[in-house]
């Protein structure tokens, strides 16, 4: 889908292993990306200290700031995370919990698109689902469809060559960068 405006992502990702089967969807973002979407990485969650108002009271860390400041400039946001305990990883959480804090809310109101990969059956729905609910606190304008739920990783995904090596996944992805892209033309 080529847009009439270039359209800017961002993608923050809620795993902090170098080799997970979510980084490898998330470094793999920009090359599934329609004509006219130019989607870029945000600094790692591992980078923000934990959420503490006494903290916030001494100024918001600068990490926070310009993941906020990133977000706010961007047309959308991708979020690529794996699942823990059935929900989100404590790191994603906490980002979450920092960037809601912000003044200028920049989630607010932002298209904003969730995928998950999994070695298990289910592929992360119950981190989507528990994501969701965050998002609601945050205002984001959740995608709704298509859902990206990897399953089965191992066979879909390669952490060793950074490659998704399953079509059909590829073609979902894409698909739902495109709708992404489609509901970020609708809103700017």
């Amino acid at each position: 889908m080529s847009q009439a405006k270039p359209l800017t992502f961002v993608s923050l990702l809620g795993s902090l292993r170098a080799g997970s089967f979510n980084a490898v969807v998330a470094r793999n973002l920009a090359a599934l990306a329609p004509p006219g979407v130019d989607i870029s990485p945000l600094g790692s969650v591992g980078d923000i200290p934990h959420y503490d108002a006494d903290l916030q009271a001494q100024g918001f860390p600068e990490t926070v700031m310009a993941m906020g400041k990133a977000i706010s400039a961007a047309d959308a946001l991708i979020i690529v995370t794996p699942e823990y305990n059935y929900s989100v990883p404590g790191a994603l959480k906490n980002a979450l919990d920092w960037l809601s804090r912000l003044s200028d809310t920049p989630v607010a109101g932002k298209p904003v698109a969730i995928l998950t990969a999994s070695p298990g059956a289910i592929g992360g729905a119950r981190a989507q689902y528990h994501l969701r609910q965050i998002l609601v606190f945050l205002d984001g304008s959740v995608l709704n469809k298509p859902e990206v739920m990897i399953s089965q990783a191992s066979s879909r995904l390669d952490p060793q060559s950074c490659t998704i090596t399953d079509a059909d996944t590829r073609s979902l992805i894409a698909a739902q960068l495109s709708a992404l892209a489609e509901m970020a033309a609708k809103q700017s």
